[in-house]
């Protein structure tokens, strides 16, 4: 793995400290092996480039100015498309008692981003009473309300299902329907519809839109216009394709990336 480039880096926090930042670039293709981070909850903001984070039963795509929220204890890998400039928070539980229990993907406020930039110079530990103090502590206040966004994509345990997954990650604009599948597997169309339900709390039909979105979500991070991804994704123009992600997100994909 190629060695990051640290940024205005602290020094490890005090057991006292409610919240660190560190800073860190890699470049394009690093893979960050699987760790944990046992006693800190941690936020992973990608300031540019996209995360891909594999996570417990499931995988998450970060575009810039989103982050994942990892509980402590997770492990997790993360794959870097592109440059990433991450900037990364880590959190004492005690600090929150309500943290979110399972790992999701947040918004991040512009007054947050302003936030952690400035999270990054403060040096450890820091008076909880000083600027620097109250600084950390208006982001815990902000990270209570991040609103959770759907980039995550269920790891399904059950062979076949694990056969179409590959298929899709292969073949994102593949067209195969339910009953396709269910002939291809030589499996009933309803026990083929319980899997979906029982492994990854969706239907079939919100599986396969939901593997595009991410694919989709992962190419127009890195840069390729609207109309190549929807082509490549089996919609038959960008329009269909751009109604199906506001109707996801509430935003078209340019409002989304802007």
């Amino acid at each position: 793995m190629p060695g990051p480039a640290g940024q205005g880096r602290p020094l490890p926090a005090s057991p006292a400290t409610a919240v660190y930042c560190r800073a860190r670039d890699y470049p394009t293709d690093t893979v960050i092996p699987l760790h944990h981070h046992p006693d800190r909850h941690q936020l992973v903001y990608a300031e540019s480039g996209v995360l891909v984070v594999h996570a417990g039963s499931g995988r998450w795509v970060v575009p810039s100015t989103r982050a994942i929220w990892m509980p402590a204890g997770m492990g997790h890998r993360v794959d870097c498309l592109g440059t990433v400039r991450m900037r990364s928070l880590y959190i004492a539980p005690q600090s929150m008692p309500t943290a979110p229990a399972e790992a999701s993907t947040v918004s991040i406020t512009p007054l947050l981003a302003a936030l952690i930039h400035a999270a990054v110079e403060v040096p450890q530990p820091y008076d909880p009473r000083s600027r620097d103090g109250r600084l950390m502590h208006l982001i815990l206040d902000e990270l209570q309300a991040l609103p959770v966004l759907p980039l995550h994509l269920p790891d399904p345990s059950d062979p076949r299902l694990r056969r179409i997954a590959r298929q899709w990650q292969r073949r994102p604009h593949d067209g195969s329907t339910l009953h396709d599948w269910a002939t291809r597997l030589q499996v009933d169309v309803k026990t083929l519809q319980r899997l979906c339900a029982r492994e990854l709390g969706m239907t079939f039909g919100q599986w396969r839109q939901q593997t595009r979105l991410l694919h989709a979500l992962e190419q127009l991070a890195q840069g390729r216009k609207v109309i190549d991804v929807a082509l490549a994704l089996g919609y038959d123009s960008p329009s269909a394709f751009s109604s199906m992600f506001k109707k996801r997100f509430g935003l078209s994909p340019s409002q989304f990336f802007r």
